[in-house]
């Protein structure tokens, strides 16, 4: 099976173009020159640019008792007997390993690995638990972006093949301690993520990748990662290792301890603190003295969500999905600043509709400075999506109008560089429902001929955002450490028999389950009650606002890994996304109009210090 690289629609692997969009599935474009290479080529023939997909093998061998503590390589050029990885460098041997970097001759050709993770069978998760623990620890842990995504595993006598992102270019940690710009809250914030891997790690007997510091490196947006994972079960580490780490980084570089931090490794030193939680708890301790106290009418700040690390022993089947954890203890949530925000809408009239209801709105103002010792940047952002209800001519007037109406209050009404209150937010929201209930009085609309409208609405000032709705339209949340998160609940028959107790086999077997409790306009405003919300990002997030052409059959849940994990990246290109968010509803949905608005907002912690 290929994967288009433009529509990621599945193809036979016979086939020369998509099926669905007509893109090469023998030929791409060289970034550089323009020039048109095959798929499989390492470089460009005509500027010699790097087009080839890579990535990072690891072989070991699986006997408990080694004779040769070097394994093999096998089947010299290439890694496998399909001669589908080509091996390009001399190996790196290391003990009982190898490592090794190869080109992948069918980039586009689904790995047999990925075709077992799809299928979520109990037959097939014992199937990957087969692969050995390494492949299996990669697996468990992939919902952290820190780790090097998994490819392809697979066992071939007495070897044990695992293939992973190749982070060979990622920028090195060591190398930004260098750096006079590196501020000692970035720093404390990078501890706080290492003590999070450090925990993540221990079931899977690999917290070594954490102590060797030419493995730590930083992604395009300064997060720490690492390039691969170490494995050392016969080794037992605690948090002492990894604060010698921490010392010898600070004698490398030659950079100056401040006295928190001085007394964090001299504890750690003497034994005052032992565990893990004392040690989070010190380092909350030292982000708080670094940041700015926060005012009064700041929104308050959530915690942190990421994933659940596995705290019993290893099975792959157990960590076969990504589930959020609850907190146990706070966790520290550094001062955020926004550094980046970007933003596309597109709307689609689907394949059966004839008329577009639905309707969006963008209204964003950035001031962004730049100096050479000092950068600024502010934004300010309303982003509005409405699903329009009551036919052709109705339904289409709901939904412009309340985009109008509320895009003229919040123009008028949010001048300062705060959010807009709770009550305003709820007055404009009454104004847009007011507009559209006078427009179907006027005209003597009755009963299903009086028009309506949903709404979403999301505020961003800065680093904080307040989202309101009203109806089925949904706003998701997206985040490395949180994945997908719907932060808005239907208003609708099954979602209010839920809330009343009603489980939700029973609720949704009502014929009446999709229908709406709440819409803008066919009723007046002692019937509107919206949901009001005020968070803080506390780490890159995508924002998603859709219509239910989009949402419907669990369409996001089910593909937001290939469809908007990718867009968290700077690289990645917003329009493209949204397009392909849009076809992929067409393509599983259509019958309904379709519209998306994607929003990504980067931050770092406040560099700012005291």
């Amino acid at each position: 099976m290929l994967i288009c690289p433009q529509c990621h629609a599945e193809n036979p692997s016979i086939n020369k173009f998509c099926q669905r969009c007509g893109t090469s599935l023998t030929e791409k474009v060289c970034v550089e020159c323009g020039t048109r290479v095959a798929v499989n080529a390492q470089q460009c023939p005509n500027c010699s640019a790097v087009t080839g997909t890579f990535w990072l093998a690891i072989i070991t061998t699986a006997s408990t008792v080694v004779e040769d503590p070097t394994p093999p390589l096998p089947h010299f050029p290439y890694l496998d007997l399909g001669k589908r990885y080509q091996i390009l460098e001399p190996p790196t041997n290391d003990d009982i390993e190898i490592s090794v970097r190869v080109l992948d001759y069918q980039p586009l050709q689904v790995s047999p690995l990925k075709m077992l993770m799809a299928n979520q069978s109990g037959k097939i998760a014992l199937e990957l638990t087969k692969l050995g623990a390494q492949a299996q620890a990669y697996i468990a842990l992939r919902s952290y972006h820190s780790i090097p995504p998994i490819h392809d595993a697979w066992q071939e006598a007495d070897l044990g093949i695992v293939l992973i992102e190749d982070r060979k270019s990622w920028q090195p940690w060591v190398d930004i301690w260098q750096n006079n710009e590196t501020t000692s809250l970035q720093i404390v914030h990078w501890f706080y993520e290492m003590t999070r891997l450090w925990e993540a790690f221990e079931p899977w007997h690999c917290r070594q990748s954490l102590l060797e510091l030419e493995n730590i490196c930083l992604d395009e947006d300064q997060a720490l990662a690492v390039k691969r994972l170490y494995f050392t079960p016969e080794k037992t580490f605690t948090v002492h290792d990894l604060a010698r780490v921490w010392q010898v980084l600070f004698r490398q570089s030659q950079r100056t301890q401040f006295g928190s931090l001085v007394q964090l490794l001299s504890d750690l030193d003497e034994g005052v603190l032992q565990t893990l939680p004392d040690l989070r708890s010190r380092l909350e301790e030292i982000a708080q003295e670094l940041q700015v106290e926060p005012t009064t009418d700041t929104p308050t700040m959530e915690p942190m969500s990421e994933p659940q690390a596995p705290i019993s022993s290893p099975t792959i089947l157990q960590q076969s999905e990504f589930t959020p954890r609850s907190d146990e203890m706070p966790t520290v949530v550094l001062p955020m600043e926004l550094v980046n925000l970007e933003d596309v809408g597109r709307t689609d009239v689907g394949r059966q509709r004839q008329h577009n209801e639905d309707c969006f709105g963008i209204d964003t103002k950035i001031n962004r400075v730049e100096l050479p010792n000092n950068r600024d940047f502010q934004a300010h952002g309303l982003y509005i999506l409405c699903d329009g209800m009551g036919g052709h001519a109705g339904g289409e007037i709901a939904s412009s109008l309340a985009v109008k109406t509320l895009r003229q209050y919040f123009q008028a009404n949010w001048v300062t560089n705060q959010l807009p209150s709770e009550a305003s937010i709820r007055e404009a929201v009454r104004l847009a429902n007011q507009a559209i209930y006078d427009v179907n009085q006027q005209d003597s609309r009755s009963g299903v001929a009086r028009m309506g409208t949903t709404l979403v609405l999301l505020l961003v000032q800065d680093n904080q955002i307040a989202i309101a709705h009203v109806g089925d339209s949904r706003l998701y949340r997206l985040t490395r450490n949180g994945g997908i998160q719907q932060l808005t609940v239907d208003h609708e028959v099954g979602q209010r028999e839920i809330l009343r107790g009603v489980e939700p086999s029973i609720a949704y077997a009502r014929p009446d389950a999709y229908q709406l409790t709440q819409a803008l306009g066919p009723r007046d405003e002692n019937f509107i009650n919206p949901d009001v919300q005020f968070l803080q990002l506390s780490e890159d997030t995508l924002l998603l606002l859709a219509s239910d052409g989009l949402t419907d059959n669990d369409l996001v849940e089910q593909h937001w890994r290939t469809h908007l994990e990718p867009l968290l990246s700077s690289r990645a290109n917003l329009e493209t996304g949204v397009s392909e968010l849009i076809d992929l509803a067409n393509q599983y949905n259509g019958h309904d109009n379709i519209t998306a608005v994607l929003i990504r907002a980067k931050v770092r912690p406040n560099l700012e210090q005291q």
